[in-house]
Order: C-alpha cells, then sequence, then structure tokens
C-alpha cells in the first residue's frame, strides 16, 4: 500500500515539475517576443496591424469588400495641425505622462458609473497607439492588462515622436481607412503634410467612431466638436518635442 502511494505521489510531483517548466518558459517566450516586437517596432513601420487584419475579415464575414487603405509615413511629413489637433482632442497631457493619464481615467469611471449607456474611455495616445499595434478591438479585462503592458513598454523603450508617428499612421480613420496619409488623400486628395487646422481638426474629431462619423458633411454634433478642438488648437499652440 505504501508503495502505491509513494508511485502515485512521484506520479504528482513528476507532472508537478513539468507544468512548472512549462509555465516558466511560457513566460520567458512572452517576454522575449513582445519585447522584441517592441524594439522591431521602434525603427520599423508596421506592415499590417491585427486590428486591420480582424477588421477585414469582419467585412469578409458580413458580405462586405475587404479593405485595407493603409500607407506609412514618416512623421516629418505629417502636419503638425493633426499632431496638434490629436493631442488637444484626444490627450492633452500627452508629452507629460507616461503612458497612462490617472485623472481621465478616474473622470471616466465617474461617468461611466452614472451613465452606462454612453460609456467614455480614459485612454491616452500611448494606450490607443499599444492597442492598435498589437492587440484587437473587443473590451475585455485580458486586453486591458496586456494594454498597461505594451503601454508602459512602449514609454519605456520608445520616444514620444515615435508613439505619435506610430499612432497617426495606424488609427482608422474611416472605413478601412488607417493612417493620416491615406485619410488626408481620400477625403481632401492632398498629402498629410499639406493639412490645414480645419482639415485635421475634421479628420480627428471623427476618432471615437471612425464608421459612425463623418470628416465630409458632418453631423452638428461633430461640427460643434471640431470647432472645440479648433479653439483648443488655437489656446495651445502648435505641439512640440523638444
Amino acid at each position: 500500500m505504501k508503495k502505491k502511494i509513494t508511485k502515485k505521489s512521484a506520479f504528482f510531483n513528476d507532472h508537478w515539475k513539468y507544468l512548472l517548466k512549462f509555465t516558466y518558459i511560457s513566460i520567458i517566450v512572452f517576454f522575449v517576443i513582445t519585447i522584441t516586437s517592441v524594439l522591431l517596432y521602434k525603427f520599423i513601420p508596421p506592415p499590417i496591424t491585427p486590428l486591420m487584419i480582424s477588421k477585414a475579415f469582419e467585412k469578409k464575414i458580413e458580405g462586405k469588400p475587404m479593405k485595407i487603405n493603409y500607407k506609412w509615413v514618416p512623421l516629418s511629413k505629417i502636419s503638425n495641425n493633426l499632431i496638434t489637433a490629436a493631442v488637444t482632442s484626444e490627450d492633452n497631457q500627452f508629452l507629460e505622462h507616461f503612458g497612462f493619464d490617472i485623472e481621465a481615467i478616474r473622470k471616466a469611471y465617474e461617468n461611466n458609473k452614472k451613465n452606462t449607456k454612453k460609456i467614455k474611455g480614459g485612454s491616452t495616445i500611448s494606450q490607443q497607439t499599444a492597442k492598435n499595434l498589437f492587440l484587437w478591438s473587443q473590451r475585455n479585462w485580458l486586453r486591458k492588462g496586456l494594454e498597461a503592458y505594451f503601454t508602459f513598454l512602449i514609454e519605456l523603450l520608445w520616444s514620444k515622436e515615435r508613439i505619435m508617428e506610430v499612432y497617426l499612421n495606424i488609427i482608422e480613420m474611416g472605413d478601412g481607412i488607417y493612417g493620416a496619409e491615406s485619410a488626408s488623400q481620400f477625403y481632401f486628395n492632398k498629402p498629410a503634410s499639406k493639412l490645414i487646422k480645419e482639415e485635421a481638426a475634421a479628420i480627428i474629431v471623427i476618432l471615437p467612431n471612425p464608421l459612425k462619423y463623418k470628416v465630409i458633411k458632418p453631423s452638428s454634433y461633430i461640427n460643434k466638436r471640431k470647432n472645440t478642438i479648433l479653439e483648443r488648437m488655437s489656446q495651445t499652440g502648435n505641439v512640440k518635442f523638444n
């Protein structure tokens, strides 16, 4: 009887050791892959993102054409008007925080407790960049945890200029339209470097829901929000990284 118990105990001990070893190796592999990916994208433009692919397949499932209109341009070829509009509208503490705006998160939390129908996010440009580049769109605790992790990594390993450059190149700015250059060409038939303040604000104002809101012939609500962005841009002046 004692011999059987010993064998059973040894069996579970061996499996526990294998499980611990597998877990340890999995954690190491996870950190190696994620940190390497962040380091690579510090220097090279992302050829495509998981979000672009998933949204294209969603269109296919709906029986609609798969569209990915995406063209990378360096930050030097994006109008400062668009950069300024993005900061004033999406994340006015972008140059100051380390990836997270605690006050914005607190305000969003308080709003969402009172108004469950109209959920507000407190995500910074850094968080949106992390989500759009590495993750998927569905909200859940796993994605939020990974978003925080990748946000920490890009803030640690990238400059603010690089975060803004990636953000403005990969964010969805219309149905299948990704990034400043594609949006500028599609809506205004000009390069992103030539966007004037009104055009920049018109693009940025739709970012909360680029499939619902319109750059051309916007609703009165969007026009009002666009004018608010323009007022803030006039007050703050151009965004300067150095």
